[in-house]
């Protein structure tokens, strides 16, 4: 089964300061480990909210496009991994690790349904 496992981050969040070599070491060190594991499918980080455009479907059918995040948060999705895990224990652990790597909130989801890719 495939799960999202993503990476908060309040809207505050400094990368310069807060994500230093010694972090994206960690971060390295868990995508080699998931690679050896054959548990990664991709991974992706993101950019700043603020270099997002949502599109709001209007009632009529339309779309509205606006500059900035589709929802104003206290928080966002800073990059994610998707995994082909076993079970869900399996996906909870590359999840911890992580969390533990990038220092920061993780959340782990299933895809629904057949995923591809």
């Amino acid at each position: 089964m495939k799960y999202l496992v993503s990476i908060h981050r309040p809207t505050d969040f400094n990368h310069a300061e807060k994500l230093g070599p010694e972090v994206h070491a960690k971060i390295d060190a868990v995508n080699d480990e998931m690679v050896a594991a054959g548990v990664r499918v991709f991974v992706g980080g993101l950019r700043s909210p603020s270099s997002a455009t949502s599109l709001h479907r209007q009632a009529n059918g339309d779309l509205v496009m606006t500059d900035g995040p589709f929802l104003e948060t206290k928080e966002y999705v800073d990059g994610f991994w998707v995994l082909e895990c076993a079970n869900l224990d399996e996906a909870l652990e590359w999840g911890r690790k992580a969390a533990a790597a990038c220092e920061g909130s993780v959340e782990v989801r299933p895809f629904a349904g057949a995923a591809v890719g």
